[in-house]
């Protein structure tokens, strides 16, 4: 790209900036291309994103306006800006929920249960039987195919997928890792909110669960009357009068 057209493009970029409610910084580091196409397709119902280069957006963020230098301090390793006109918390959210799959790598953390389920495969006889053997995976031989014997767990949650897990799953047309995009920070209003204040919109209602939960408990425990736990004081009121009861007549 000339720079004459790198000037007109971070200029374009500036005035997006002021004319969306929202910007956002992403970092596609590690992102495939096809996955990558397939997130952007999706994510075009709400909001644009151009992928630019670290230049450029310093360029654009000047020529905007001050407050947007705090995006150029995020420093994601591959730079890409998306452009929306909704508040940055039910964004966060819709970005998240859109994901593309793709296959599993050496060392990747199993995001859920991984399971390879019983039947036949497209895999035909031969040395690959000895990788269903490696990872326990109970297999023999149908019509010129491997085909698996039993429903079989070979990851839990968290776990670190080996390379010899991968590779098979690869084979098996399995794929079982999400790719997302990372949002690092959403400018709004003249606010950064970073990723880990975005993140809230999940965590907060976990933290309001918890909450009333111990709450529910306390009341229970020091006898504290009121609509939401009163089934429950007389329920323990009942069963205490039951058991003073019993041992009243095993005692006469």
């Amino acid at each position: 790209m000339k720079k004459e057209e790198k000037i007109a493009l971070a200029e374009e970029i500036s005035k997006e900036m002021k004319n969306y409610k929202t910007v956002g910084l992403i970092d596609l580091y590690k992102i495939p291309t096809k996955e990558f196409k397939e997130i952007r397709r999706a994510l075009s119902e709400f909001a644009r994103l151009k992928v630019i280069k670290k230049s450029t957006l310093k360029f654009a963020a000047e020529k905007a306006g001050e407050e947007f230098k705090k995006l150029i301090e995020l420093n994601p390793n591959q730079f890409a800006i998306l452009f929306s006109n909704e508040e940055p918390f039910s964004l966060f959210k819709k970005i998240s929920s859109i994901t593309s799959e793709t296959y599993a790598k050496e060392n990747d953390v199993a995001e859920e249960d991984i399971w390879i389920y019983a039947g036949p495969t497209q895999i035909k006889a031969g040395p690959s039987i000895s990788e269903f053997a490696k990872l326990k995976i109970p297999a023999g031989v149908e019509a010129g195919f491997i085909a698996v014997k039993k429903d079989t767990q070979v990851a839990k949650r968290g776990d670190k997928i080996s390379k010899e897990l991968a590779s098979l799953l690869r084979k098996l047309k399995i794929k079982v890792k999400k790719v997302r995009l990372n949002v690092l920070g959403l400018f709004y209003d003249g606010v950064l909110y970073t990723k880990d204040t975005l993140n809230l919109i999940f965590e907060y209602p976990k933290l309001l669960t918890q909450a009333y939960q111990s709450a529910l408990n306390l009341s229970v425990n020091i006898g504290y009357p009121m609509k939401e736990n009163i089934n429950i004081l007389i329920s323990k009121c009942y069963l205490n009068a039951k058991t003073i009861e019993n041992l009243v007549v095993k005692n006469d």
